[in-house]
C-alpha cells in the first residue's frame, strides 16, 4: 500500500493575487496535498488579528483553492478547525509574502500570523517571505528560488516535525538562485523604523493620515536575521509562541506587588 500523501496548507495575506502564492503551492505540492486557504485581498500588517465582529464567508475560486473575507489569522484557523475538520493537517506554510519579515517586523506581519495560528493549534509551520524589490515584486517567476527552498526546508518539517510551541520564520533575499549563498540559522534582528506621520487633507478639507513611512532598514547584528539577508543568505529563525521575558519574574517578585 502506498503511504499516504501528507496534508499541507497554505495561507498568506498577500491574498489571492499574491505573485507569492502560486509558486509556493506549486513547489509543494511535490510533497503532499495542497489546499489554499488565503484572504480575498491583502491584509498585510493584520498581524494576529482575528475576524470576529464580522461574518466570515468562504469561496472556492478553483479546486483546492479557496479565499475568506478576514484576515491571515482567521484563514488559517477557519481551515483548520472547519473547512479541513477532520483532515490531518501535517504542515501549513504561510507566504510567499511580497517583503521581509525581519526583526521586529514579526510582530505586525500577517503572514507570520497566519503560520502561528497554526502552531497554537498544534501544527507545524513555517512562514516564507521574500525581500522586495521593484522591478520583480509582481513577478510570480521571481519568488521560485524561495519556493524552492520553501519545499526543502517543509520536506525536513515533515520529517523531523518542530518543538511544540515554535514555528519557522524564513526570510530570502531577493537575487536570482545562483546568487543566494546558502541559508542560515538566525535568531532576530532590529529593525529600525521611520517614525514620521504624513498628513494629508481631503477634498473637503478634512484630515487624514498615513502611518506608512520611508523603506524600512536593519541594524546588523551577529547572527542575526538581518546579517544573514545582507550576506546574500537566506535566514531561518525559530519562533516561540511564550513571548514572557523570563529574566524579568525575580525583578518583578522582589517588587512585592
Amino acid at each position: 500500500m502506498a503511504a499516504k500523501r501528507p496534508n499541507i496548507l497554505v495561507v498568506n495575506d498577500d491574498g489571492i493575487h499574491g505573485p507569492g502564492l502560486e509558486p509556493l503551492a506549486t513547489a509543494l505540492r511535490a510533497l503532499g496535498d495542497v489546499t489554499v486557504v488565503v484572504p480575498a485581498g491583502e491584509r498585510s500588517a493584520d498581524s494576529h488579528s482575528l475576524t470576529l465582529h464580522k461574518p466570515l464567508r468562504i469561496s472556492e475560486v478553483r479546486p483546492r483553492v479557496y479565499i475568506v473575507n478576514g484576515s491571515p489569522a482567521s484563514c488559517a484557523r477557519l481551515a483548520i478547525l472547519e473547512l479541513l475538520k477532520g483532515k490531518r493537517i501535517d504542515l501549513v506554510a504561510s507566504g510567499i509574502n511580497r517583503g521581509y519579515n525581519l526583526g521586529q517586523d514579526v510582530l505586525y506581519s500577517g503572514t507570520v500570523a497566519g503560520a502561528m495560528e497554526a502552531t497554537l493549534l498544534g501544527i507545524p509551520a513555517i512562514a516564507i517571505s521574500r525581500g522586495y524589490d521593484r522591478v520583480h515584486a509582481h513577478s510570480p517567476a521571481a519568488y521560485r528560488p524561495a519556493a524552492e527552498f520553501a519545499r526543502r526546508l517543509a520536506r525536513r518539517v515533515l520529517q523531523r516535525g518542530l518543538p511544540e510551541g515554535v514555528c519557522l520564520n524564513v526570510n530570502v533575499p531577493p537575487v536570482p538562485g545562483g546568487k543566494l549563498r546558502g541559508a542560515r540559522v538566525t535568531r532576530l534582528g532590529q529593525r529600525i523604523y521611520d517614525k514620521s506621520v504624513t498628513l494629508r487633507h481631503d477634498p473637503a478639507g478634512n484630515p487624514y493620515f498615513w502611518l506608512m513611512g520611508k523603506e524600512v532598514s536593519g541594524k546588523v547584528l551577529p547572527g542575526s536575521d538581518v546579517e544573514a539577508i545582507q550576506g546574500s543568505r537566506i535566514s531561518v529563525s525559530p519562533l516561540q509562541l511564550d513571548s514572557t521575558h523570563t529574566p524579568s519574574l525575580p525583578l518583578l517578585e522582589s517588587w512585592e506587588l
